[in-house]
């Protein structure tokens, strides 16, 4: 029994026992569908609420509405929002981390928004 519980308490700690990985978000009419690793469907957003879905990873999903950028996790939450004027646009989303352009500059960030790279293209 106390090794169940000690078992039970470090998940609870590493929050491994209740992450969400995406693995698809599909669009459906006006909705868009957040699918785990597992395949089953763990979360729908209004597209009408969120915008457009520009790319998504494991991690997150990243979506556009008017010139606003907002990141989601797996549940849907909204993470971090960020103005286009000061981001620029998306260009790709991969490997936990998105990229964005603007003008002869690249950035990139990571799942929490904090920016790991700026470059001159």
């Amino acid at each position: 029994m106390n090794k169940l519980i000690i078992l039970f308490i470090s998940l609870l700690i590493s929050g491994s026992a209740f992450a969400q990985s995406i693995s698809n978000v599909e669009q459906q009419g006006n909705w868009y569908n957040i699918y785990n690793h597992q395949g089953k469907k763990v979360k729908t957003l209004s597209a009408a609420t969120i915008g457009e879905v520009k790319g998504w990873c494991s991690e997150f999903l990243i979506a556009q509405d008017g010139s606003w950028f907002s990141l989601y996790n797996a549940d849907g939450k909204k993470l971090k929002t960020f103005n286009t004027n000061t981001v620029g646009e998306v260009i790709s989303v991969s490997a936990n981390t998105f990229t964005t352009k603007m003008g002869n500059w690249i950035y990139t960030y990571d799942a929490n928004g904090k920016k790991l790279n700026t470059r001159h293209q």
